[in-house]
């Protein structure tokens, strides 16, 4: 008899009016992609795309700040999978665009 043990991990998916959080019990070894598959997010949502959806782990994106990507990254136990929608608008840009907004009221405020 063989004891293939597993550990648990969890997959999480927001959106505005609802949240999936799939628990998993998978092998060690297991990647952060492979978690994504196994939890049957991307067949119940089609805008998750495996192969390009942004991972993270814990609010840490995966594949920056020394962090394995997402095919790479092993799981440990305990692990929270986090999927990551893309943004509406960027964050650049809002700054610009409030900014400038700002210094047309001041320009109006003094006249």
């Amino acid at each position: 008899m063989t004891d293939i043990k597993t550990i648990a991990v969890e997959v999480v998916y927001a959106l505005p009016h609802e949240q999936r959080l799939i628990r998993l019990l998978v092998k060690p070894g297991t990647t952060a992609k492979e978690a994504l598959i196994r939890s049957g997010i991307p067949e119940e949502y089609e805008e998750v795309n495996p192969e390009t959806a942004r991972l993270g782990i814990f609010g840490q994106s995966l594949g920056t700040k020394g962090l394995a990507p997402a095919d790479q990254y092993i799981l440990q136990p305990g692990d929270r999978v986090e999927v990551y929608r893309p943004l509406i608008a960027d964050p650049k840009e809002a700054r610009k665009q409030r900014a400038e907004k700002a210094r047309r009221q001041a320009q109006q405020g003094e006249s």
